[in-house]
């Protein structure tokens, strides 16, 4: 048994097979083949091991033709090892004897090899590691047929093991066959996470390199409630396991009663919960847990999914569905947020170095206008179906706030001289997620509507931290006193200028920091569908006075690990039943 921690960024426990993704996107097939078949896929490997070796041989006599024999020897070594006899005899063993599929006797051979390699500390041993990956994907190309298999089409449940999965890919995962997934990269806050909480798949990433440590086929867990990947697990662990969905089921059971509750404190005062969307099919889920509307509906998966740029038509029917199921509650449409880790399949004209702090959000629609008005003119057509209100993300100056709402006036005239019917009162609001804004905040509460805090690039862009790299991704921290400061800075200039404010990112969906928001001030929540219930029990366990005496006492911390302890314990006291992690 095996275990890897890494960070949790979707709860829930899976248990399955894994489906191993290398950097080139291979996926290995399924681990056993039937006793009938055994010389077919024994055909099939030494067609493999014979293909790779002439491709191998053929590179030889290039670069020593070219660069001289010295360099040739480098590919002289891999058909050496492509030609050991000891090699081929325990790959054929595994297929023979164990009934292995050829990819996976491939993977698991070469893989416990390099993992040898890599132990010694002589460099040039070490680097043996390198060449049996290089071999073990050339034949694995030769095996597939090079071709790149589909996540969306997989036919049998998986828990996915890869390096790095993009949030397209992970949008079109199907939680019917996705158990869970954990990559050796990534960060909390990152769009992959959010997609992955969006779609209810447990998720751990950050984990670093141990996609040599496992092969497709093996049981695997993966604990998206404490950040832990299990490989090769005892009984004992795959018991603990069980143990730990059915009590995640459990109490998501016993939540499920609060939908058709309000959020009411215990000394009578209303909190607002709604929901975060990232697909219009979430809708229907945001209303069964008892969403008062949708306090942010991100309008990304048009992009992230489709071949091409969509349609005015395409952003008109997503968004009449959301608006018509709705009906009547509010739906907040934040316009496109591309860019950073969300980028897609959106062309680039060139490749950034930070693309954290380039072209992206506000600045991408700013600059390519065209698809941003064809955007708000979809927006506003929906308006005239319902409660919509529109919102600008990543506003850092109010120069981009001004250019975007001129953007949004040129739309309602085009639209107005077409004679199509729109909401010319539609309210305007802005997220406030970088703290520039948060300084401005007085400025920028003049022009809006409305505002939202969006924790996730908050935290990022306040402690200079790329969310989504695992290297820094402990210092990614909500609990930071000078995030802490700057959420309540936004809160209590809206107060005085009587502008209602909301918080959206992951920060406002842990029931950890529940208690301290409302101390805050914090009316009104965006959170994903799933979450609401959570949230509410805390609202219905507390009142005002305890949370504002917890805000005071945090104010006093200097220290998160400090500030995220004293939650915790006073979270445990509302909810002594619950486990809090």
């Amino acid at each position: 048994m095996l275990s890897r921690p890494g960070i949790a960024v979707s709860p829930g426990v899976a248990m399955g097979e894994a489906l191993v993704i290398d950097h080139e996107g291979f996926r290995i097939p399924r681990r056993f083949v039937v006793r009938d078949a055994v010389d077919e896929e024994l055909r099939r490997l030494n067609d493999a091991i014979d293909s790779v070796s002439a491709e191998v041989d053929e590179q030889r006599q290039t670069v020593s033709n070219q660069l001289g024999e010295s360099y040739g020897m480098i590919f002289a070594a891999h058909l050496q090892m492509l030609r050991d006899p000891q090699l081929r005899e325990e790959l054929e063993r595994g297929i023979r004897e164990q009934h292995f599929s050829p990819e996976y006797a491939v993977s698991r051979t070469l893989r416990r090899y390099a993992k040898v390699f890599q132990q010694v500390d002589e460099g040039h041993v070490a680097e043996k590691a390198h060449d049996l990956f290089d071999l073990e994907r050339s034949l694995l190309g030769a095996l597939l047929g090079r071709r790149r298999e589909e996540l969306s089409q997989l036919a049998a449940p998986v828990v996915i093991l890869a390096h790095n999965l993009t949030p397209s890919e992970t949008a079109r995962f199907d939680p019917n066959f996705v158990l869970g997934f954990a990559t050796e990269i990534g960060g909390p806050g990152g769009h992959t996470s959010i997609v992955a909480q969006a779609l209810g798949i447990p998720a751990v990433v950050g984990i670093g390199q141990f996609l040599t440590d496992v092969s497709g086929g093996e049981q695997v867990i993966v604990d998206g409630d404490i950040g832990q990947v299990i490989l090769q697990p005892d009984e004992e662990s795959l018991q603990r396991s069980v143990r730990s969905a059915d009590i995640h089921r459990t109490t998501r059971a016993e939540l499920a009663a609060l939908s058709d509750l309000s959020a009411v404190t215990l000394d009578d005062v209303s909190i607002n919960i709604h929901a975060n969307v990232e697909f219009p099919h979430e809708i229907q889920q945001a209303l069964d847990h008892g969403a008062k509307g949708v306090g942010l509906y991100r309008t990304e998966f048009l992009y992230l999914n489709a071949p091409g740029e969509p349609s005015e038509d395409d952003h008109f029917e997503a968004y009449e569905r959301v608006v018509r199921t709705m009906a009547g509650r509010p739906v907040v449409m934040r316009t496109l947020d591309l860019g950073g880790d969300k980028m897609g399949q959106l062309p680039r004209a060139e490749e950034e170095q930070n693309p954290f702090l380039g072209l992206r959000s506000i600045r991408l629609s700013l600059r390519d206008q065209g698809p941003f008005l064809t955007q708000l003119k979809a927006i506003l057509r929906a308006s005239g179906l319902g409660n919509v209100k529109i919102m600008f993300p990543l506003i850092s100056t109010l120069q981009e706030l001004r250019e975007a709402k001129l953007v949004l006036k040129k739309a309602m005239e085009e639209l107005d001289r077409a004679g199509i019917e729109f909401d010319s009162e539609i309210p305007v609001g802005m997220m406030v997620e970088v703290p520039s804004a948060v300084v401005m905040i007085e400025s920028f509460l003049q022009e809006v509507d409305f505002i939202s805090i969006g924790t996730n690039d908050l935290v990022q862009y306040t402690l200079a931290v790329d969310r989504a790299n695992r290297y820094v991704a402990n210092l990614y921290s909500n609990s930071d006193p000078s995030v802490l400061r700057l959420i309540s800075q936004a809160l209590e200039a809206a107060q005085r200028a009587n502008i209602p404010a909301s918080l959206c990112g992951q920060m406002g969906g842990d029931v950890v920091y529940a208690m301290l928001l409302l101390g805050m001030g914090l009316r009104e929540w965006s959170v994903p569908p799933s979450v609401i219930p959570e949230i509410k029990q805390v609202c219905r366990k507390v009142k005002l006075t305890q949370c504002e005496q917890l805000y005071g006492e945090v104010m006093q911390l200097d220290n998160p690990h400090a500030i995220d302890k004293h939650l915790r314990q006073e979270l445990q006291k509302v909810l002594p039943e619950q486990t809090v992690f």
